[in-house]
């Protein structure tokens, strides 16, 4: 068998080429295929040759040992790992990866029928053993590698947003220490602007972590715990914040009365961040003197909860995209770009749906779409 394989090397190559050529593979993954399978069959030839030896043991330094046994270092594995390795980096699929041997197997076989060439039980052996270990170690080095990589992309993105999440925290502590400082040497009260600054930076810190605590609850797939609340009285507790977050940003804050009748079943932190991320948006992106308005009430059995800001009106096309992790649209690079990622999320662990609305030449709403419930009296 040896010297058929040898004897017909380049017709081989070539009708695995056909069959990538059928795959619409690119030059460059052609490339790959050829170089791994011509060294493949370099091997198996030196593997044929060894076993009609008196050692023919040494074989298995070329093409490893039976399956089911311990991983061994062998030429073929080697050379398959590697192989592997490569198919990754040229864009294949674990699916793909094996193909280029099973292309080469069925090259073998077609061609043996055609030119009557006999292939005895030893051989055909040698050939599926040598075809096992390659793909096994060409499919173990791909899922190493692929695995490595993705692990390797997630580290790089918990990393960039510990930096971000870390970078943001010291601005808004060291805007808060210093407004204490110039406060306690008594030449400015707490009610005046660098009151309103201390405020700001307060508001914000307490945004900050919030939110960070809700990213984690999600990202850790905590179940939403949820609870019958009086729609009024969670307006309310966002309403004071709010007004601090309006003075800071030089624009007004309204929120409208609330039916007391009014409720929703939500886990309570969420739909607060969710609300909270929504209107910091508001008064980051709004001109100033702009009026940010929260407005909650029922149509039909749905409850709305609208937030509504003067950013003057969201670029075409951007509505969806403006809702992925670390996006940011406006000029204000300050934050994370996880604000309204974390706020679809909230909404959508409560069974709702966030969504957006663009106002042009005036700002956007965002309305939050829950549930419709009655308080409990």
């Amino acid at each position: 068998m040896h010297r058929f394989l040898a004897d017909n090397r380049d017709e081989l190559i070539a009708r695995c080429r056909a069959k990538m050529a059928l795959r619409r593979l690119s030059a460059a993954q052609n490339e790959e295929l050829d170089l791994g399978l011509t060294l493949f069959l370099e091997q198996l030839i030196k593997t044929l040759k060894v076993e009609r030896t008196s050692e023919p043991q040494r074989s298995r330094k070329v093409s490893g040992m039976p399956g089911g046994g311990k991983p061994a270092l062998s030429e073929i594995s080697e050379s398959a790992a590697l192989h592997g390795r490569q198919l990754l980096l040229h864009g294949f699929t674990a699916d793909e990866a094996v193909h280029d041997y099973g292309d080469l197997c069925q090259a073998i076989s077609d061609l043996a029928v055609e030119r009557g060439e006999s292939i005895d039980a030893n051989e055909f052996r040698t050939l599926n053993r040598c075809l096992d270990n390659a793909i096994a170690s060409a499919i173990t080095e791909f899922g190493y590698q692929r695995d490595s990589a993705i692990s390797e992309k997630a580290a790089t993105a918990l990393n960039e947003k510990l930096g971000y999440f870390a970078h943001e925290l010291r601005n808004q502590l060291c805007t808060a220490t210093l407004a204490l400082s110039v406060i306690r040497q008594g030449d400015v009260g707490l009610n005046g602007a660098t009151g309103h600054v201390l405020d700001a930076a307060l508001v914000g810190l307490s945004h900050l972590i919030d939110r960070s605590l809700a990213e984690v609850r999600m990202a850790a797939g905590m179940p939403a715990q949820h609870r019958l609340l009086p729609l009024a009285g969670l307006v309310e507790e966002v309403r004071l914040s709010a007004s601090l977050q309006a003075q800071a940003a030089g624009c007004s804050f309204a929120a409208s009365d609330v039916d007391m009748r009014l409720a929703v079943d939500v886990d309570r932190d969420l739909l607060l961040s969710a609300i909270g991320n929504l209107l910091q948006n508001a008064f980051k992106f709004s001109h100033e003197n702009s009026q940010i308005s929260l407005n909650a009430y029922a149509v039909a059995d749905r409850i709305l909860i609208d937030v509504e800001d003067g950013c003057g009106g969201l670029p075409e096309g951007s509505a969806e995209s403006m809702f992925l992790p670390f996006v940011q649209k406006g000029a204000d690079r300050s934050g994370l770009g996880l604000g309204l990622s974390i706020a679809r999320h909230g909404i959508e662990a409560n069974g709702g749906v966030l969504s957006v609305r663009n106002l042009p030449g005036s700002g956007c709403i965002f309305t939050i779409d829950l549930p419709r419930h009655t308080a409990d009296t």
